[in-house]
């Protein structure tokens, strides 16, 4: 008997919001309309100030139904979610996560962080897509810790969050080793690995046409990305080859590190030739990536796998990144590729600039390869993959039906 439509609630940030996790939540949302398998699709988002209006949906398929109840750092956010999931009853909800997905404050974070496990004690299935863990974040980087007791404590409750996000019925993580810590460290039975998933599959890239060598840098800076070094290293290349280059720097302040992009900007105001965009508008995303020669990560530590590094793939650009943390294994174990330097090392990501200045042929080849890593399997083939899960979860109501006529 084949499944019957789902009712699907996600809970997660959307663009054009600001928060962490909107960029993967645009595509991810964007592969789920395509689903026939889903009767109604409906997103509880993040609140949007009062005079930004929603994004004009383009994508032909199921309509999504946004509903923005909650907001970052609301010590309510648990109670406003589960009353709008128990007014809509859905088949199941799931949850696009990272720890500071709902606040930067520690107690407001954690009680929204709470609410997948009370989804479950409704009697509503709830699926668990965790970004990171607590495990591998370096809090003083990420902007979580202070004093080593404050760290200890931070480390303590996101123990804590931890066991109680595994109470969810399905916790899918995108890193191999994220799933050998949360079976070994916390017992967990109901963990799976999840494909990451590639945004978008344009065609097959090019060369970029311009001659102007442009480095790109894309996120929310401040905490565990911070640009000074990459300015600096920029400079100097800059100064010893005559190839005309540019360096943008597009993206917001991390919620961790309010006014850190313009306090950059007026340090280094003398540097000619780098541009700093601000947010930048989702559609207008492609064509940034698109201009870029080679795409820059000046991370310090690491979060989670990087939704960056799938764009860049996407759009067959180069990369120039650290070797360190999950972003590595990543890189391992999806087959990227990219000119690696030594974080916060300014002579190190100077010689991966100027590689990449030097050889044009060398940055187009290492896009390519990329590309191919990014397509390996689209975020189509991802939703397909939850609502396999979802389906398992539970005897939805019409196969409960078929079975008790087949009983009588």
């Amino acid at each position: 008997m084949p499944n019957p439509r789902l009712r699907l609630v996600i809970v997660t940030t959307f663009p054009p919001s600001m928060g962490t996790l909107n960029e993967y939540a645009w595509h991810f949302v964007r592969a789920f309309q395509q689903k026939h398998e889903l009767a109604e699709l409906i997103l509880l988002a993040d609140q949007l100030p009062p005079d930004q209006a929603e994004l004009s949906n383009q994508c032909d398929g199921i309509p999504v139904r946004i509903v923005r109840c909650w907001a970052f750092n609301r010590w309510d956010t648990p109670y406003r979610l589960l009353r709008v999931i128990e007014s809509l009853n859905p088949d199941a909800v799931l949850f696009n996560l990272q720890f500071a997905t709902f606040g930067n404050r520690r107690i407001p974070a954690a009680l929204a962080l709470l609410t997948p496990a009370l989804v479950r004690q409704k009697a509503i299935p709830s699926v668990v897509l965790l970004h990171n863990i607590m495990e591998t974040v370096d809090l003083n980087q990420a902007g979580f810790a202070g004093n080593r007791v404050v760290t200890w404590l931070t480390k303590m409750a996101g123990r804590i969050i931890t066991r109680q996000l595994l109470r969810a019925d399905l916790v899918a993580v995108t890193i191999p080793r994220y799933v050998d810590i949360l079976e070994q460290v916390y017992g967990a039975t109901n963990v799976l690995l999840a494909p990451h998933g590639a945004f978008e599959t344009p065609p097959p890239p090019m060369p970029p046409t311009s001659d102007c060598c442009r480095f790109l840098a894309f996120g929310k800076f401040g905490t565990y990305k911070k640009v000074e070094t990459l300015i600096e290293a920029f400079a100097q290349v800059q100064s010893n080859h005559d190839r005309p280059m540019e360096l943008v720097i597009a993206g917001s302040d991390s919620p961790n590190a309010a006014g850190y992009l313009a306090t950059v900007q007026q340090q280094y105001q003398q540097i000619p030739n780098v541009r700093f965009t601000g947010y930048v508008p989702e559609d207008a995303v492609a064509d940034l990536f698109q201009s870029a020669t080679a795409v820059v990560f000046p991370y310090t530590s690491t979060t989670g796998s990087s939704g960056v590094l799938h764009q860049a793939g996407s759009y067959g650009r180069a990369a120039i990144l650290p070797n360190l943390g999950d972003l590595a294994d990543v890189v391992e174990e999806e087959g990227f590729t990219g000119v690696f330097f030594e974080p916060e090392n300014v002579t190190s990501l100077v010689q991966a600039l100027a590689y990449i200045v030097r050889d044009p042929a060398a940055s187009h080849r290492l896009g390519l390869q990329n590309y191919a890593a990014a397509c390996g399997l689209p975020i189509s083939d991802v939703a397909d993959w939850y609502l396999l899960h979802i389906h398992t979860l539970r005897p939805l109501p019409a196969i409960k039906t078929h079975l008790q006529q087949e009983l009588l």
